[in-house]
This record gives structure tokens, C-alpha cells and sequence, in this order.
């Protein structure tokens, strides 16, 4: 069957074959795009192109493709120096599609295939992973390979332009961020060139950026001694708000200004998490007795001590009393390190660390 005729019946059917040209036009059977799965191709031969040079790929390399859709960017990979390349794809329709496009062309013995939603699935070992991922994933993705027990060399990834500027954002900068504190702390990342959304079909709302993630030669599981990456993480993903006991409630609300840490410290929710676990952490290293050392009461603010509703009201084998000194001890190390009044977004790391090397000192613990 001729391509005109195929694209004929595509068009009878309600479906579309998309193309920007013959030789990413994609002849397996016939179905829509979701785009709620982020299904948007990229067929510009060019951007196609660009993408594979800029990333690198040395002789021998195995190369993570996710979300390889139809196989327009996993065709090149598998011409590359690449020893082999490992696709994590959801839709089975497109893994199937990618992996007969690979058997057309030979090179099937480079590919493995594997089907499944890739926030769920472990990946298998990689040098480099080159993606044009959906935007719904950028996040979780990106954490997921950075965090992880991963060990990489690079991260060519195309993502939504907005998300791009946000890995990027310096302290200060109106677009740092949660995330980019994160990620400057293990892996250093340039923007590589933008692509229109005209390059996609169906076009997507946004335009996109390839980044390249460049990951640090040392990957700690200690940022510092004494200092996990798990504490880390935990103790970035308080001071930006993003305690999980909050997700729900700031999902149904419109987006506010950034809280400072004195007001972000005093939430009690939080602060009742972060008491638990330090006094676990005390019981652990034999110093329980020091739960009643906090900071002067003079440090904490007399009126929020008078109407503070005490979320442990005896519960749990602690008073009142104890977690009032717990909440004390965190407001006079805000105070100590001059940050009480400072935003999240306006720290550099050393400002971040030195903060949490101030609460661990104090017995107050994140992970």
C-alpha cells in the first residue's frame, strides 16, 4: 500500500499519520496519539539530528532512551557509536512500533524494549541517557535518575522550555527552585538549544530546551560527614514547603508568595514530623535525656507559646512541655544562623548547609 493511500484511510479512520518527513513517517497500524500521556513526536530530521551530536555518545556506550514513542529519536541512537540502547516505553502499541522499525533497519540486536510506566520500572545500567521525555514525568523523572543509585556520565534530555529555566534557576533568580537546589548539588546543567513546538506532533502548547545534565565525578550518599543525601533532600524539601502532610491541602490552592523559614519552621504538622524523628534519633545514639535541652525561651516568641495548640496533647510518650522546647530549639537555630527571615529561593547551598549542619548540632534531625 502506497503512502498516499495510507494516509487516506488514516483520515477515514479519524487518525493522522505524522510526518515532516518520508523517513519519519511511522507505517504501523493505525491508532491516536494520547496526549495525556505527553504523546507529542518529534519529527524534525534536523532537531532529530542535533540532539544525538550534542549528546555525546562515545564507542561503546549504553544509551536509556525514555519514552522512545514511534522510534523517530531511537533510530539514531542505534546508529550511533552506542553499544546498545534500552527504551522504557508505556504505550505496548509504540514499543511495538519501535521495535519492528529496529528489525527493519538491522539493528535490532541493539535494542531492548522494555514496556512500562518508567517512574515504576528499574532501569538497567547506563552510560548516558538521551530522552525527549514527556512533560507530566520532567520532575519525578529527573529526581529519579539523579537520586537514585544511578551511576551516569551524562542526561541529554528535552523537556518543556518553563521546566528547563527552572533546573537552571540561581539563588536569587525568580525561577530557583526546590529542584535546582537539588540538582546543583550533584550534577552541573546548560541549556543546549530551544525547539518549537512546531518540530512535534500533534503540536504541544509549549515550546521545549534540550539540557544536558552533566552529573559531578562524586556522587555522595554523604553530602558531608555525618550528613546523608537522603537528609539532605528531606531537609531542602521542608524549607521549600513541600512537607508531604502539606500536598494535598496546597494543591487545592491558588499559587502564594514564598513564605520565609521562620513562618515555613512554625507549621505544626511539620514540626511535629521533625520531633518524632529526632527523638528517634536520640533514642538510637543513647542520648534521649537531651530532648530537654532546647534554645533559651527567650529565642521563641512568648505569644506563640501561649496559643500554640499542641498537636501531641501527652501522646506518644512525650508532653507538651517537650515539644514546646523541640519548637523553641528549632526557632532559636533560625535565629542563631540569621536566616529566620530569608527565603528558600534566596539561599546559595552553603547557606542551605550550614543551616542543616546548625539543626543536626542542635538534635534536630530530617531523615
Amino acid at each position: 500500500m502506497s503512502r498516499v493511500v495510507s494516509a487516506r484511510r488514516a483520515a477515514r479512520h479519524g487518525c493522522r499519520l505524522y510526518s515532516s518527513s518520508a523517513s519519519e513517517v511511522w507505517d504501523g497500524p493505525f491508532f491516536r496519539l494520547q496526549k495525556r500521556r505527553g504523546q507529542h513526536l518529534l519529527t524534525n530530521p534536523r532537531v532529530l539530528d542535533a540532539i544525538v551530536r550534542r549528546a555525546a555518545i562515545r564507542l561503546g556506550d549504553a544509551v536509556l532512551e525514555v519514552g522512545p514513542g514511534t522510534g523517530n529519536l531511537t533510530v539514531r541512537l542505534l546508529a550511533s557509536p552506542a553499544a546498545s540502547v534500552a527504551a522504557v516505553e508505556i504505550d505496548p502499541r509504540m514499543a511495538t512500533s519501535v521495535a519492528a522499525r529496529a528489525r527493519d533497519l538491522g539493528l535490532a540486536h541493539k535494542l531492548t524494549v522494555t514496556t512500562g510506566d518508567a517512574m515504576k520500572v528499574d532501569f538497567p545500567e547506563f552510560d548516558v541517557c538521551v530522552s525527549n521525555i514527556p512533560y507530566a514525568i520532567s520532575s519525578p523523572l529527573t529526581a529519579k535518575l539523579l537520586f537514585g543509585s544511578y551511576r551516569f556520565r551524562t542526561a541529554t534530555l528535552l523537556v518543556q522550555r518553563e521546566f528547563a529555566r527552572r533546573l537552571v534557576g540561581a539563588p536569587g533568580h525568580g525561577e530557583h527552585n526546590h529542584l535546582a537546589t537539588n540538582v546543583r548539588l550533584v550534577a552541573d546543567v546548560s541549556l543546549l538549544m530551544d525547539v518549537s513546538k512546531a518540530d512535534f506532533v500533534p503540536v504541544p502548547g509549549v515550546d521545549s530546551t534540550l539540557v544536558e545534565i552533566r552529573m559531578k565525578e562524586v556522587r555522595p550518599t554523604e553530602v558531608e560527614p555525618g550528613i546523608s543525601l537522603d537528609e539532605w533532600l528531606e531537609f531542602t524539601r521542608v524549607c521549600f514547603g513541600q512537607h508531604q502532610l502539606q500536598e494535598q491541602k496546597k494543591k487545592r490552592k491558588k499559587k502564594k508568595k514564598e513564605k520565609n523559614l521562620g513562618t515555613i519552621f512554625k507549621q505544626k504538622e511539620m514540626v511535629m514530623d521533625l520531633f518524632r524523628l529526632s527523638r528517634i534519633d536520640e533514642e538510637r545514639i543513647g542520648n534521649a535525656s537531651s530532648s530537654g535541652r532546647g534554645a533559651p525561651r527567650d529565642e521563641y516568641d512568648a505569644d506563640d507559646r501561649e496559643n500554640d495548640e499542641h498537636p501531641c496533647n501527652g501522646e506518644g510518650g512525650f508532653s507538651k512541655e517537650e515539644f514546646v522546647v523541640f519548637k523553641e530549639r528549632i526557632a532559636g537555630t533560625l535565629q542563631s544562623a540569621r536566616l529566620n527571615n530569608e527565603r528558600p529561593s534566596m539561599l546559595s547551598n552553603e547557606d542551605m548547609m550550614r543551616l542543616l549542619r546548625l539543626f543536626i548540632k542542635r538534635g534536630v534531625r530530617f531523615h
